[in-house]
């Protein structure tokens, strides 16, 4: 059934309701299509494939296929093709910010910003992919020497969230890309459209067919299509971004084939205000830390942590602050905080609220859903919390900020680090001393020392402990992740001696 879309693009070739399978739009072999919503009103405006584990062999083999010709392109063929990609995303801006607005529910200003940040990726690693470097050495026998090669891995499989749909993307696909790789990407069902007009960009700015597919599907086929596509023979690579849970069922899935794998997973990130911190420093970072993505983030503040000396001041800036928020349709002027992704979402809220309030927490802001439609909650701040509460063990993922108090920097240390995740850490303090401290002694892949969210292209990002390994982004870690590595030993004869 046509539909009205509740918003028009520049280019409308960009909105794609079809997967992408060798450079044709195709549809699911049962011909099953599931429902785009807006989380901000709760109304279906697209639909897409719902590709089954019947569907994946075709996806693969094709990415498989291209491979073997792709893997032979030059670095600087790759690198262009690279920087074609993220000129005409940038020359797309609008639309594809558009299209996140409406499968995400962000706020128009937050869309735009994550197009630019994903920008960053496209860039970073067109100049990565001629920088690929192998190595020669003489080992300890002197008629030898060692070479070691840099090679594509080979077919990669990207499984992507909804919370940054195109950085998430733009990020993974770009390493790939740049190494050689070919790639193949299930997007979360809440937001395959701006996915979509990312492949069709790719392949505007020449990448080949099944260099790059797109496979959608729903919610329910998504666990058994994502094993299937971990478990193929043809896969060599699997990265994954999205909760623990799920990350330890994907590696689980690759140990057959012993595939390559990278897990960026869950966070329980704590931040930290010391007595001397700059408490207007501090308060800046939160409010982007917390509310941006209605706290949708694995890297947003998840336990703040406040010393007695400050406390009650900084309680009083962070609600005060927190009341000038304008929550509403992304789309609309003025909305600084928009609707949760999924319903899902809601329920966690209330559950993780009436959770420490019966606990000992006091509410000083929100708490409750917004009567609108769609699934919009309250910006909610909550003090008194405790280590006992379900907060300060699960990760949000909504815009909820509970603030603790405590009195030493043992003490921080010892509650930031008591949890089993480890994705980032934040701190707010003037001394120098106690900065090489807590960078050392918190435990968390990325450090956030007097700033908030520091992730950047040129960044290595990744966490510890139950938040994954490997890393995305950054000089050579990243471009890694889709490399092998082969050693060559040559014996060149006899040494002359002069």
């Amino acid at each position: 059934m046509a539909r009205t879309l509740p918003f028009t693009l520049d280019t409308p070739g960009l909105l794609h309701e079809a997967s992408l399978l060798h450079g044709n739009w195709v549809q699911a072999k049962s011909g099953e299509r599931f429902d785009v919503e807006d989380p901000g009103s709760g109304q279906v405006f697209a639909s897409c494939p719902t590709n089954t584990v019947a569907d994946v062999d075709a996806y693969i083999c094709s990415a498989h296929r291209s491979f073997l010709s792709y893997r032979e392109t030059n670095p600087r063929a790759r690198a262009k093709m690279l920087l074609n990609w993220h000129n005409l995303i940038a020359q797309s801006k609008n639309d594809i910010a558009k299209l996140v607005v409406y499968e995400t529910g962000k706020p128009m200003a937050e869309a735009i910003g994550e197009v630019d940040y994903a920008l960053g990726f496209a860039w970073w690693f067109a100049g990565e992919a001629e920088r690929v470097r192998g190595s020669i050495a003489q080992p300890s026998i002197s008629e030898r020497r060692t070479f070691v090669i840099k090679q594509p891995i080979g077919v990669c499989v990207a499984l992507v969230p909804w919370n940054f749909p195109v950085a998430m993307i733009i990020r993974k696909a770009a390493a790939a890309l740049a190494a050689g790789c070919t790639i193949v990407i299930k997007p979360s069902p809440e937001t395959p459209l701006s996915v979509l007009a990312l492949a069709d960009l790719a392949v505007q700015a020449g990448f080949g067919p099944g260099v790059i597919n797109i496979l959608t599907t729903d919610n329910v086929n998504t666990p058994d299509v994502s094993e299937a596509l971990c478990k193929h023979p043809l896969v060599r690579k699997v990265t994954f971004t999205g909760s623990t849970a799920v990350g330890q069922l994907i590696a689980r899935h690759c140990s057959d084939g012993l595939k390559k794998v990278t897990l960026e997973l869950g966070g329980n990130c704590p931040f930290i205000i010391f007595d001397d911190g700059d408490l207007e420093q501090a308060l800046a970072a939160l409010m982007i830390l917390k509310w941006r993505t209605a706290g949708q983030a694995c890297t947003h503040a998840n336990r703040v942590y406040v010393q007695s000396g400050v406390y009650d001041t900084f309680l009083r800036m962070i609600v005060n602050a927190t009341k000038q928020l304008k929550v509403g349709h992304g789309a609309s002027l003025g909305t600084t905080m928009g609707p949760l992704t999924t319903s899902r979402g809601l329920e966690k809220l209330e559950r993780h609220v009436t959770d420490a309030l019966a606990k000992g927490g006091r509410l000083e802001l929100g708490g409750h859903r917004l009567q609108l439609e769609g699934n919009y909650f309250q910006p909610t701040i909550i003090s008194g919390m405790s280590a006992d509460m379900l907060t300060t063990k699960e990760e949000i993922f909504g815009p909820l900020l509970g603030l603790y108090r405590f009195e030493t920097e043992e003490e921080a240390v010892r509650m930031a680090n008591d949890t089993s995740m480890g994705l980032a850490s934040y701190f707010f303090t003037r001394d120098v001393s106690r900065t090489w401290r807590l960078l050392e002694n918190l435990e968390a892949g990325m450090i956030g020392m007097n700033t908030g969210n520091s992730s950047a292209a040129e960044s290595p990002f990744g966490g510890i402990k139950a938040s994954g390994y490997g890393k995305e982004a950054g000089k050579d870690v990243a471009i890694e992740e889709y490399l092998i590595a082969k050693t060559g030993t040559l014996t060149v004869g006899a040494v002359s001696k002069l």
